[in-house]
């Protein structure tokens, strides 16, 4: 478990405050500080938390830099949609080294057929809106996070525990808050979008950072 109850205070302010300045009139000084601060402060969680896996510890982490590249990159004026997609698409795949120590060659198969049918279902809502250009990049990604989101079921369901628990949560509430941030792109947003996609997103990083304590 975490030992720094100071950090995760600091991580909880940081984006109860970045989901404010989202949300209220514009702030965008406010954003470009506390977006970024919110993913570092989860990565510097993550690093302070012991692991008795250092594979388990290492992808973690390196998903989070991953991740905290990928806000600055959709974070910034302009079109970088395709640079934070690359960054994200290579953060999943570092969860999904993470969730794959220990697991079994062959893990059970439904988690693979729910979040299967999950990212079907999302790039089918998707597909309309996309540019052809988008349309690869995209598929491949939604592949990818939702192979991550079960492999970390299949390890709770595999190993059992809370953090295993905490991090198969976390890898569920990743894809959610993905597809909620790509249909407000890419078919309609609605009231209160971004902070249900923030809200969301960070507690995702959370609970994954917490689980590197109970990588055995």
């Amino acid at each position: 478990m975490p030992s720094n109850p100071l950090l995760l205070l600091a991580v909880a302010v940081s984006a109860l405050l970045a989901i404010r300045a989202h949300i209220g009139p514009d702030k965008r000084w406010q954003i470009y500080i506390l977006k970024p601060l919110t993913t570092a402060l989860i990565l510097a969680l993550a690093v302070l938390t012991p692991s008795t896996d250092p594979r388990y510890h290492l992808a973690v982490c390196v998903g989070l830099a991953l991740s905290l590249a990928g806000d600055i990159f959709l974070m910034l004026p302009g079109d970088r949609f395709l640079p934070g997609l690359a960054s994200f698409l290579l953060a999943h795949l570092a969860y999904l080294g993470a969730f794959t120590s220990g697991l079994p060659v062959a893990p059970a198969v439904a988690p693979l057929v729910v979040y299967g049918a999950a990212g079907a279902a999302m790039l089918a809502a998707l597909w309309p809106g996309l540019s052809h250009r988008l349309r690869a990049p995209v598929a491949t990604y939604v592949l990818v996070i939702a192979t991550m989101a079960a492999v970390a079921l299949a390890r709770w369901l595999d190993r059992g525990g809370s953090l295993a628990l905490a991090a198969a949560v976390g890898a569920g509430l990743f894809m959610l808050s993905d597809a909620l941030l790509a249909l407000g792109r890419f078919r309609r947003s609605f009231p209160g979008a971004r902070a249900a996609v923030l809200g969301t997103y960070w507690a995702a990083q959370l609970l994954i950072a917490v689980s590197v304590g109970g990588a055995v």
